[in-house]
């Protein structure tokens, strides 16, 4: 369980932790810093509450973890090759994050903010964010919110919404890991379901390789239900990074009342369902986790718990011809991205 005694963030403030519960017992706990999901325990039918969601132990740990633990990322989730991109003919110079690339927003990005707490209720909290203009290197003033809210279907719906004043890259995604079994086991005994008939290839960074690439006959076919471990590390696209860290572009097109992707834990007494408005999801199989506190005990292990991040295609200011909706948010437009996570007790 978390330790709830009150501790101070980096401002000097202490960090607040908020509940959220449904009729059915299950239980969400965010946190206003990063505007963090910290934690997701669902009730079973025999009794037991499993936790689905990796965790640290203690408020404090998550400033001092870079799995970016639940956390909201931003202004643009996944990586920017070389930390620029052009836009109306200018060149943007962004803060370098994972060597010369932007990872996640920059070395101060969104999950390490204090989000403010807009109005909550038992089943729903919305926090806001103000990012100012060349903040990380990004042009313009970006007003940012995420709605987080447990319905009483165990759905847990995260709604990010952004408004600019100038021409901007905006890629907000929730980056919760998680691990269906209630313990720190392999994830990759999971078996996993994506809806998609493309992936992007990648090199060692992270960084788009050769534009987008069928499934067909590759280890990236999850288009029928098979176990994480199936296909695990079998070519050269899935060793540059150590396992899966990979876009795919999702068969849905934006459409968040179809699946995108299903999950069921080893036992599959626990399966959980991914809608989401967002054109692709990358799939990060936790391949660098060892280190990371844990909320148990001890830290995590590689491939002790999996993201599904909904988000646009990585390096995307950089390829607008990339088929998927514009990534560049524009004054007057509104940025509006929903991702619903359902769990089903068996």
């Amino acid at each position: 369980m978390l330790n709830e005694t009150p501790t101070l963030a980096p401002d000097g403030l202490p960090y607040r932790l908020l509940t959220l519960r449904n009729s059915g017992g299950m239980v969400v706990t965010v946190m206003d810093w990063g505007a963090t999901l910290l934690s997701a325990r669902v009730p079973m039918p025999d009794g037991s509450v499993r936790e689905t969601l990796l965790g640290c132990a203690s408020p404090e740990q998550y400033v001092n973890q870079a799995a970016y633990l639940g956390a909201s990322v931003g202004r643009y989730a996944n990586r920017i090759a070389k930390s620029r991109f052009v836009l109306d003919g200018k060149t943007y110079s962004l803060v370098p994050s994972q060597g010369e690339n932007q990872l996640h927003g920059g070395t101060e990005g969104f999950d390490k903010r204090r989000w403010r707490i807009v109005q909550q209720n038992d089943s729903e909290v919305l926090f806001a964010l103000e990012s100012a203009d060349g903040d990380q290197g990004f042009p313009g003033n970006l007003s940012a919110s995420a709605l987080f809210r447990l319905t009483d279907d165990n759905r847990i719906s995260i709604e990010y919404r952004a408004t600019v004043d100038q021409p901007c890259p905006v890629n907000l995604t929730n980056h919760a890991y998680f691990n269906l079994d209630g313990d720190q086991t392999d994830v990759r005994n999971h078996k996993l379901q994506i809806l998609a008939d493309a992936y992007l290839p990648v090199d060692a960074m992270g960084i788009p390789l050769e534009g987008l690439k069928s499934v067909e006959g590759t280890s990236f076919d999850f288009r029928s239900a098979k176990t994480v471990a199936t296909d695990f590390l079998s070519d050269d696209h899935q060793r540059n990074v150590k396992g899966y860290d990979h876009a795919f572009l999702l068969q849905a097109k934006g459409d968040a009342t179809q699946p995108a992707a299903q999950v069921w834990s080893a036992d599959e007494k626990l399966q959980m369902t991914v809608y989401t408005s967002a054109p692709a999801l990358q799939f990060y199989s936790g391949n660098y986790l060892g280190g990371t506190p844990a909320r148990e005990q001890g830290d995590y292990h590689d491939w002790q718990g999996m993201a599904l991040e909904s988000e646009f295609l990585p390096d995307s200011p950089n390829h607008a011809e990339w088929p998927q909706p514009d990534c560049i948010l524009r004054p007057g437009q509104e940025y509006v991205s929903e991702t619903v996570y359902q769990f089903i007790a068996r």
